[in-house]
């Protein structure tokens, strides 16, 4: 890949977005299938990818103080807008929601897994309405629209697009680490600086988190007289903290846009949040605070293209890696000691599993950027897990193979598992 084409890929995986990218890009999809409805509709049929309904069940929709998919459908068809993709919802409103409210108590809504495609992200909408009918279906990816029809939509059928696998789709892009660090620590300064909007939307935020009441408030927590009693008044407090409080307030459904990575705004978070608080706090230049977000963000999107979209295999580990590999550079690293945090985090973190979107992912992205500093530290000191060790191998995008395979493949049976025990929970009898 040649530097414009690292630049296009940046940019098309690092996007804007508000609320989990899961439930929003089923609203996403019912927006479409409404607009090429054209009126409202009276009955909707939404079918998904058991890991799009496993990250979808328990996550805060914005602007509604509620969680799971059907307040999200019925905002997506009376409100949301196509054009706005993962910022779908922005213009939702208390009056919004009171009409969505209205819509699901008088409408048939039916949401359940897929039969029809092996995809592990697809979603399918039909509508119905005023005797006429309409199909929109989003696969691969969060805004990837492969179908769609209605009698006011221009036809668009690009299924075939999907024949060639997710891997083989990555293969042919050719990133390696090596390229990853070249490109971000010496490409053209110019060329970089759009990575900064991820700093300014996150750190955003942060902010806005610490403010409200959100989740289980972690980030909270760590900031007040108790967490810095425990943790200290340090850098590495200061990173967890900032962190987790944006997930905190992303997990509740907080109206606040974030800079996601590769379809998930908390892995946008994770890539750039240990990364800014590191830089500011070490007084890095705004040039190497720049690079570094560049390689945290771009070596989070290289490992996500083998691994999937979604899996098993908690997005933090793959975000935190991009952070870790961040202030590896920060901290006067090299392309060596950036291979060497790689497999330090591999090592450490490999295995950690996804059961879907809710409040308690703040708690996992701790744990992802406390082993991406720790990863660091060991890593400017040349200390690294060697190729005798578990899934770690002397060529550093082998390991990152493994951790993918490990994931894509070998934990397939597990995220079966996951999504059987969360779809068949006893409720308790309080409630």
């Amino acid at each position: 890949m040649d530097n414009q084409q690292i630049i296009a890929l940046i940019k098309r995986e690092v996007v804007p977005a508000i609320g989990c990218t899961e439930p929003a890009a089923v609203a996403l999809c019912t927006a479409y299938a409404t607009e090429a409805l054209g009126v409202r509709p009276e009955k909707i049929d939404v079918r998904l990818s058991a890991n799009m309904l496993k990250n979808a069940m328990g996550v805060g929709i914005p602007g509604t103080g509620m969680t799971g998919l059907p307040i999200a459908v019925a905002l997506g068809a009376l409100t949301g807008k196509s054009d706005y993709q993962l910022e779908v919802l922005k213009e939702v409103c208390p009056q919004a929601v009171a009409e969505a409210k209205a819509w699901l108590a008088a409408h048939p809504l039916s949401i359940g897994l897929t039969r029809d495609s092996d995809e592990v992200l697809y979603i399918e909408v039909d509508c119905e309405g005023g005797g006429k009918r309409s199909r929109a279906i989003i696969a691969r990816e969060h805004t990837r629209l492969v179908f769609l029809e209605g009698p006011c939509a221009r036809p668009l059928d690009l299924r075939a697009s999907l024949e060639r696998k997710e891997g083989e789709e990555a293969a042919a892009d050719g990133l390696t680490l090596r390229r990853v660090f070249d490109f971000a620590t010496s490409a053209p300064l110019e060329d970089l600086t759009f990575i900064d909007e991820s700093r300014r939307l996150n750190e955003a935020a942060a902010e806005a988190a610490l403010k409200g009441n959100y989740g289980h408030e972690l980030g909270k927590t760590l900031s007040r007289p108790l967490g810095k009693g425990i943790m200290g008044d340090s850098i590495f407090s200061h990173i967890i903290s900032a962190t987790s409080s944006a997930c905190d307030a992303r997990m509740a459904g907080a109206m606040i846009p974030v800079m996601s990575n590769s379809g998930s705004g908390n892995q946008g978070i994770a890539a750039t949040l240990p990364v800014v608080v590191f830089a500011r706090e070490n007084h890095n230049t705004e040039e190497e605070l720049t690079r570094a977000l560049i390689l945290s963000h771009l070596t989070a999107i290289y490992i996500k293209q083998s691994l999937g979209r979604l899996s098993c295999l908690c997005g933090c580990v793959v975000a935190s890696t991009g952070s870790s590999c961040g202030i590896t550079y920060l901290m006067g690293g090299g392309y060596e000691q950036i291979c060497a945090s790689v497999k330090n985090m591999i090592a450490n973190l490999a295995g950690m599993v996804c059961d879907g979107a809710k409040p308690s992912c703040a708690l996992k992205v701790s744990s992802g950027v406390s082993t991406a500093v720790l990863s660091a530290m060991l890593a400017v000191q040349n200390h690294s897990v060697s190729s005798v060790e578990g899934l770690i191998e002397d060529d550093v995008d082998r390991c990152i193979h493994n951790l993918t395979r490990l994931g894509s493949v070998g934990m397939q049976e597990t995220d079966r598992m996951v999504l059987d025990i969360m779809t068949h929970k006893k409720k308790c009898a309080a409630e």
